[in-house]
């Protein structure tokens, strides 16, 4: 295993231990399924995504998000197409 999914890896266990305990609101699949997206009852949002890197790779993103404080600001979550 390179150092590189090593990281990744991390990175991915880090995110996903930030929701122990965390109360599921509402799940949402993109359409194609390659994006899973969970909203948490404290606002956190988990995102999931399956894709392909530079060389082709199979690679998978984990991000959780936080909405902002300002229930003015829209809410809105960027998706990066390819």
């Amino acid at each position: 295993m390179s150092s590189l999914e090593l990281q990744q890896l991390r990175r991915v266990a880090g995110a996903v231990a930030r929701l122990r305990g965390e109360g599921v609101r509402e799940v949402t699949v993109r359409s194609d399924l390659r994006q899973l997206k969970v909203e948490l009852e404290s606002g956190l949002i988990l995102v999931v995504s399956a894709g392909r890197d530079g060389q082709g790779r199979p690679q998978l993103e984990v991000d959780v998000v936080e909405l902002p404080l300002d229930a003015t600001v829209r809410q809105q979550l960027e998706v990066r197409f390819e």
